[in-house]
């Protein structure tokens, strides 16, 4: 029984936990808008019957297209890139080190024909991935294929799958050499870096990780190269050559890879002394390897240094700041403790990782995606906020993107009573508290999502503060808020006025409970309102009356010009009319 209940708790807790997962943040929900609201909400919907789901699946098939921005292109570009790199590593180790062929010659058949199956899988996806075209994903297939075939890459991804080995029949199978035009596929691999580069969160220490590893393949080459070379001299024919094999010290697999990928390191990266070469031929090739080492070097040396200052750009940015500032401090002779308490202040932000200025490393975004990022990274605190619970997506995205991180130090005054109030401000972390004139009495206590110095900066018709701060407010520690400025509140609130009703409201309520509004005045300036309304709305009334009386007045002056067209019209036909009936009888009197 017992057994029993906690199979059924762990369900239970294991179901409830899922469907908290699925469920979304309604604050979140509100601002993604309907669109996403509807994708996460078809996401929980139960699956269709069978039969449809086949006829889905054929239909999806007949469309399947692979987004080349989506996480199930870079998983196949993972997979592929696997088989790239074994042939890069293995094709020439098995073609040069003859007993690594012979002694696994099953497993490379085995392997070879595997990356090959994935090779033609990689041709079928690369015909159906897709490509944008004005903005949208091309889903045509012949439009697809025509773009894949007019590649260079297509005629090296179809050189690398042409059956070469089939040249095993007549040479046997020990001749991997064979196999080489699999190395032209190496695209993939590159490819797979780049993307992995943009996507990891450690760039820098997988820019290292890379870089190292395309080293230790050009050394693993070189090896090999070496070893070839060796053999085809003769082992042990001179002192720069792999010793003779004959020899029971140097004759065995492990200990021929082992020798040589240590004097293509040694001659590589030029920090050791190897046997110099006696032939013509070893001159040449260690004079090509001391090039290629020079070209190595001054990778290593470029790269290591470029990624070592940009692991260290932030701090050494900060720590500029904080020398510039005691150097002013220092010249200007500011007393100890003001110094003391500005070192504090530089190390609370670089303890708490605060250093960043997030609109110069957001700037390069467009607003809608610097709000997401804003609203996802201080969504706790936004949630608490009451003025921003009932409030537009729209005008949500207008107040974050003028929110200005500040940080208070222990004891600093955010506002004073009487200052003139120019910012309003919101909690995000610590603890403020509401001091009388002492600085020691506290009134109340203030947290994080709490907001205040909208009181000053709204203009609240019958406040007795007028627009000067109604409190003094301390911090008790290191305290973070968000800043906004009255002119950045009032431009937000002009087109919202809904919002702009809440925050008067909520600002009166403070000021009748503290006694500092006067209703009277209040009264009188919405009764001026009203007048100003009638005013505002009488105006409106006479544009409307003036611009129906210009159209009347225009239609007039049409109609009186074409009658006047048409009376000039009838007098010419009547004139017209007239010298003919003149004529007409003047003939007849001659006539006669």
């Amino acid at each position: 029984r017992i057994v029993r209940l906690v199979l059924v708790l762990r369900n239970w807790a294991s179901k409830s936990l899922h469907e908290e997962q699925q469920r979304p943040d309604p604050f979140l929900e509100r601002f993604q808008g309907p669109e996403l609201q509807t994708v996460a909400a078809s996401a929980g919907n139960n699956l269709e019957d069978e039969d449809t789901e086949e006829e889905n699946k054929k239909k999806k098939w007949q469309i399947f297209v692979v987004d080349p921005a989506g996480d199930w292109y870079y998983r196949w570009l993972a997979v592929i890139a696997v088989p790239v790199l074994y042939n890069w590593c293995l094709l020439v180790a098995r073609a040069c080190f003859s007993d690594l062929q012979k002694t696994y010659v099953v497993l490379w058949l085995v392997l070879d024909y595997l990356s090959d199956s994935i090779y033609i899988g990689d041709i079928v996806i690369r015909l159906r991935t897709g490509f944008l075209e004005q903005g949208l994903l091309v889903k045509d297939l012949k439009k697809l294929w025509d773009n894949y075939i007019q590649t260079l890459q297509f005629k090296l991804d179809v050189l690398s799958i042409l059956p070469t080995d089939l040249a095993y029949f007549a040479v046997g199978l020990h001749c991997p050499e064979l196999r080489f035009n699999r190395l032209l596929h190496f695209s993939r691999m590159f490819e797979f870096f780049s993307r992995t580069e943009t996507r990891t969160s450690h760039p820098n220490i997988f820019r290292i990780s890379n870089l190292v590893l395309y080293i230790l393949v050009i050394i693993h080459w070189n090896a090999c190269i070496y070893y070839a070379i060796s053999k085809a001299i003769g082992f042990g024919e001179d002192t720069w050559v792999y010793p003779n094999v004959t020899d029971p010290e140097y004759g065995y697999l492990t200990r021929e890879y082992v020798y040589c990928l240590y004097w293509s390191t040694l001659t590589l990266t030029t920090i050791g002394e190897t046997p110099p070469p006696v032939r013509d031929e070893e001159y040449l090739f260690v004079i090509f390897d001391f090039l290629i080492g020079v070209l190595i070097f001054a990778t290593i040396v470029g790269n290591v240094g470029s990624m070592i200052s940009n692991m260290n750009a932030t701090r050494a940015e900060f720590q500029a700041k904080i020398d510039a500032i005691k150097h002013y401090m220092q010249f200007r002779k500011v007393s100890k403790d003001m110094e003391t308490k500005v070192i504090k202040w530089f190390d609370y932000l670089w303890t708490n990782k605060k250093v960043v200025d997030e609109r110069e490393v957001l700037k390069n975004l467009p607003d809608k995606l610097r709000a997401e990022i804003a609203i996802n990274v201080h969504l706790e605190t936004l949630k608490k906020v009451r003025i921003f619970q009932d409030c537009e997506a729209g005008l949500l995205v207008e107040l974050v993107l003028k929110l200005r991180p500040q940080v208070f130090s222990p004891g600093d005054y955010i506002c004073r009573k009487g200052d003139i109030g120019k910012e309003m401000y919101i909690i995000k972390e610590g603890k403020l508290a509401v001091v009388a004139d002492d600085g020691m009495t506290q009134y109340a206590l203030l947290t994080a999502g709490g907001c205040f110095g909208e009181i000053s900066i709204l203009n609240i018709k019958g406040s007795k503060m007028g627009n000067r701060r109604t409190a003094n407010i301390r911090s008790l520690g290191y305290s973070d808020l968000f800043c906004l400025s009255k002119e950045d509140l009032m431009e937000a609130v002009t087109e919202y006025p809904d919002a702009k009703k809440v925050l008067e409201e909520r600002g009166r309520e403070i000021l009748i409970k503290e006694g500092l509004l006067d209703e009277s005045a209040a009264e009188a300036s919405t009764e001026g309102k009203s007048v100003e309304e009638k005013l505002d709305r009488l105006a409106l009334n006479l544009d409307v009356l003036h611009t129906c009386f210009g159209r009347l007045l225009t239609e007039y002056n049409d109609a009186q010009m074409k009658l006047k067209q048409r009376i000039t019209v009838l007098e010419s036909k009547m004139r017209q009319q007239d010298l003919e009936d003149l004529f007409s009888d003047s003939s007849d009197s001659l006539l006669e």
